[in-house]
């Protein structure tokens, strides 16, 4: 069987490239400058999330149904979450010289979002390519082509990371899925700059 173009870049997606220790020594100084300002980068990450795909604001009854970004932006359960988000990529990037200890966060993550929450697992592959595409815009002098190389690889850490967990604990997609296969790839292709067809 033939693969699509977007399907080919969700399956490299999924692959974790090795990062050598100067990517990672990259990552810990950009995000040291954007760690700074967490909780307004955080906020600013969620709100593009939930607007480019609202169907993620499902999840989330504190404020699933605001449509507003200036709503979204005064939410205190928004910025709480912001500041969790935040915080997960924080331990993972304090420990990037760790892999234990990276492996141990993600997996608590990827297992309360997998087992308690129910969150269909794209939707990390989605919002790892809104994090990158955000740090790109916010702070442009800091995102060279090596330091986006470098991020690249972190987010395919953290979703190859993630995914797995779900596979450990036998997630299944529900029936009453959101997003149907098509969209799964356009909302991939979208989030991550491939092509979707």
């Amino acid at each position: 069987m033939e693969k699509v173009q977007g399907e080919m870049e969700i399956e490299r997606w999924e692959r974790s490239e090795e990062m050598s220790d100067a990517e990672k020594k990259m990552i810990q100084e950009t995000w040291s400058r954007v760690y700074a300002n967490c909780e307004d980068v955080g906020v600013s990450i969620l709100i593009r999330f939930f607007v480019n795909f609202p169907s993620a604001k499902q999840y989330f009854s504190q404020f699933k149904h605001m449509e507003d970004p200036l709503e979204m932006e005064r939410s205190l359960q928004l910025r709480k979450h912001a500041r969790r988000v935040m915080g997960a990529i924080n331990s993972v990037v304090e420990n990037i010289y760790d892999s234990e200890k990276v492996s141990s966060v993600l997996a608590l993550v990827g297992k309360a979002h997998a087992v308690k929450h129910k969150v269909e697992p794209v939707y990390f592959k989605i919002l790892c390519g809104v994090i990158l595409e955000v740090l790109e815009e916010e702070y442009t002098d800091e995102f060279t082509p090596e330091v986006q190389r470098a991020w690249a690889k972190m987010k395919s850490l953290i979703y190859s990371h993630v995914t797995a967990v779900y596979k450990e604990v036998g997630w299944v997609q529900y029936p009453n899925s959101t997003m149907n296969p098509p969209q799964v790839t356009a909302a991939v292709a979208a989030a991550t700059g491939a092509p979707a067809k």
